[in-house]
Protein backbone atom coordinates (compact mmCIF):
# COMPACT_ATOMS: atom_id res chain seq x y z
CA UNK A 1 0.00 0.00 0.00
CA UNK A 2 3.05 2.20 0.74
CA UNK A 3 3.87 2.18 -2.92
CA UNK A 4 0.43 3.29 -4.07
CA UNK A 5 -0.47 6.65 -1.30
CA UNK A 6 0.37 9.86 -1.92
CA UNK A 7 0.03 11.17 1.71
CA UNK A 8 0.86 8.29 4.73
CA UNK A 9 0.14 9.33 8.13
CA UNK A 10 2.14 8.58 11.33
CA UNK A 11 -0.63 7.52 14.13
CA UNK A 12 1.09 4.66 16.68
CA UNK A 13 2.25 4.37 19.85
CA UNK A 14 6.34 4.19 20.26
CA UNK A 15 7.46 1.15 21.33
CA UNK A 16 10.10 -1.50 20.36
CA UNK A 17 8.67 -3.12 17.96
CA UNK A 18 7.65 0.83 15.88
CA UNK A 19 10.83 2.73 17.11
CA UNK A 20 12.88 3.53 14.08
CA UNK A 21 10.41 1.90 11.89
CA UNK A 22 10.20 4.60 9.22
CA UNK A 23 13.56 4.17 8.15
CA UNK A 24 15.43 3.99 5.03
CA UNK A 25 14.35 0.76 3.85
CA UNK A 26 10.59 1.51 4.83
CA UNK A 27 10.48 4.87 2.66
CA UNK A 28 12.19 3.18 -0.02
CA UNK A 29 9.14 1.61 -0.36
CA UNK A 30 6.76 4.68 -0.63
CA UNK A 31 5.34 6.22 -3.93
CA UNK A 32 7.86 8.55 -5.14
CA UNK A 33 7.64 12.21 -4.55
CA UNK A 34 4.37 11.10 -1.80
CA UNK A 35 4.34 13.49 1.73
CA UNK A 36 4.79 11.63 4.89
CA UNK A 37 3.15 13.51 8.64
CA UNK A 38 4.10 12.15 11.57
CA UNK A 39 1.65 13.14 14.16
CA UNK A 40 3.14 9.81 16.64
CA UNK A 41 6.52 10.24 18.18
CA UNK A 42 9.52 11.73 16.99
CA UNK A 43 11.47 8.69 17.34
CA UNK A 44 9.48 6.09 15.07
CA UNK A 45 11.21 7.80 12.15
CA UNK A 46 15.38 7.49 11.64
CA UNK A 47 15.96 11.65 11.19
CA UNK A 48 18.64 10.95 8.70
CA UNK A 49 16.51 8.60 6.34
CA UNK A 50 13.79 10.44 6.13
CA UNK A 51 16.39 14.40 5.20
CA UNK A 52 17.94 11.60 2.61
CA UNK A 53 14.48 10.43 1.42
CA UNK A 54 13.62 14.06 1.41
CA UNK A 55 16.76 14.98 -0.60
CA UNK A 56 16.57 12.60 -3.39
CA UNK A 57 12.91 13.10 -3.95
CA UNK A 58 11.84 10.13 -2.91
CA UNK A 59 10.01 11.93 -0.32
CA UNK A 60 7.91 15.13 -1.76
CA UNK A 61 7.63 16.51 2.06
CA UNK A 62 7.59 15.73 5.54
CA UNK A 63 5.45 17.24 8.82
CA UNK A 64 5.68 16.69 11.95
CA UNK A 65 4.90 18.04 15.20
CA UNK A 66 7.27 15.66 16.96
CA UNK A 67 10.89 15.61 17.23
CA UNK A 68 13.58 13.00 18.63
CA UNK A 69 15.16 14.08 20.73
CA UNK A 70 13.31 16.68 21.98
CA UNK A 71 14.18 19.43 21.88
CA UNK A 72 15.82 19.42 18.76
CA UNK A 73 19.39 20.02 18.54
CA UNK A 74 20.39 22.95 16.18
CA UNK A 75 22.08 20.39 13.81
CA UNK A 76 19.53 18.08 14.16
CA UNK A 77 19.06 16.84 10.44
CA UNK A 78 15.25 18.12 9.97
CA UNK A 79 15.23 21.29 10.76
CA UNK A 80 17.26 22.26 7.04
CA UNK A 81 15.77 18.78 5.39
CA UNK A 82 14.90 19.72 1.57
CA UNK A 83 13.45 17.72 -1.49
CA UNK A 84 15.32 18.90 -4.65
CA UNK A 85 12.43 21.83 -5.11
CA UNK A 86 14.10 23.66 -2.01
CA UNK A 87 10.95 23.25 0.39
CA UNK A 88 9.02 19.99 1.37
CA UNK A 89 9.78 19.93 5.36
CA UNK A 90 7.91 21.43 7.88
CA UNK A 91 8.40 20.83 11.46
CA UNK A 92 6.06 22.19 14.59
CA UNK A 93 7.27 21.75 18.48
CA UNK A 94 4.90 18.63 19.98
CA UNK A 95 1.97 20.80 21.76
CA UNK A 96 -0.83 18.57 22.14
CA UNK A 97 -0.64 18.44 25.61
CA UNK A 98 -0.56 21.79 26.18
CA UNK A 99 -4.28 22.52 25.28
CA UNK A 100 -6.51 23.31 28.36
CA UNK A 101 -8.51 19.83 27.86
CA UNK A 102 -5.21 18.20 27.99
CA UNK A 103 -3.98 20.12 31.69
CA UNK A 104 -7.21 18.94 33.08
CA UNK A 105 -7.20 15.80 32.62
CA UNK A 106 -3.57 15.75 33.30
CA UNK A 107 -4.27 17.60 36.58
CA UNK A 108 -7.19 15.18 37.39
CA UNK A 109 -5.00 11.73 36.73
CA UNK A 110 -2.52 13.11 39.36
CA UNK A 111 -5.07 13.76 41.59
CA UNK A 112 -6.79 10.52 41.67
CA UNK A 113 -3.11 8.84 41.55
CA UNK A 114 -2.39 10.84 44.47
CA UNK A 115 -5.49 10.32 46.05
CA UNK A 116 -5.15 6.30 45.47
CA UNK A 117 -1.83 5.79 46.52
CA UNK A 118 -2.24 7.75 49.86
CA UNK A 119 -5.12 6.09 51.02
CA UNK A 120 -3.82 2.63 50.50
CA UNK A 121 -6.56 1.56 48.01
CA UNK A 122 -3.64 1.55 44.89
CA UNK A 123 -7.31 1.28 42.58
CA UNK A 124 -5.13 3.54 40.17
CA UNK A 125 -7.22 3.88 36.47
CA UNK A 126 -4.75 2.36 33.69
CA UNK A 127 -5.35 5.57 31.69
CA UNK A 128 -3.29 7.40 34.42
CA UNK A 129 -0.01 5.49 34.09
CA UNK A 130 2.69 5.04 32.32
CA UNK A 131 4.63 2.89 35.04
CA UNK A 132 3.70 0.55 37.92
CA UNK A 133 5.80 -1.00 40.17
CA UNK A 134 8.75 -0.83 38.12
CA UNK A 135 7.08 -2.23 35.11
CA UNK A 136 5.60 -0.49 32.09
CA UNK A 137 1.87 -0.03 32.61
CA UNK A 138 0.89 1.04 28.94
CA UNK A 139 2.31 -0.36 25.53
CA UNK A 140 2.58 3.06 24.39
CA UNK A 141 5.74 3.66 26.30
CA UNK A 142 7.15 -0.12 26.06
CA UNK A 143 6.18 -3.61 25.80
CA UNK A 144 6.31 -4.59 29.43
CA UNK A 145 10.25 -4.70 30.05
CA UNK A 146 11.19 -2.84 33.09
CA UNK A 147 11.16 0.37 33.66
Amino acid sequence: MLGQCDVVTINCPLHEKTRGMFNKDLLSKMKKGSWLVNTARGAIVVKEDVAEALKSGQLRGYGGDVWFPQPAPKDHPLRYAQNPWGGGNAMVPHMSGTSIDAQKRYAAGTKAILDSYFSGREDYRPADLIVHKGEYATKAYGEGKRA
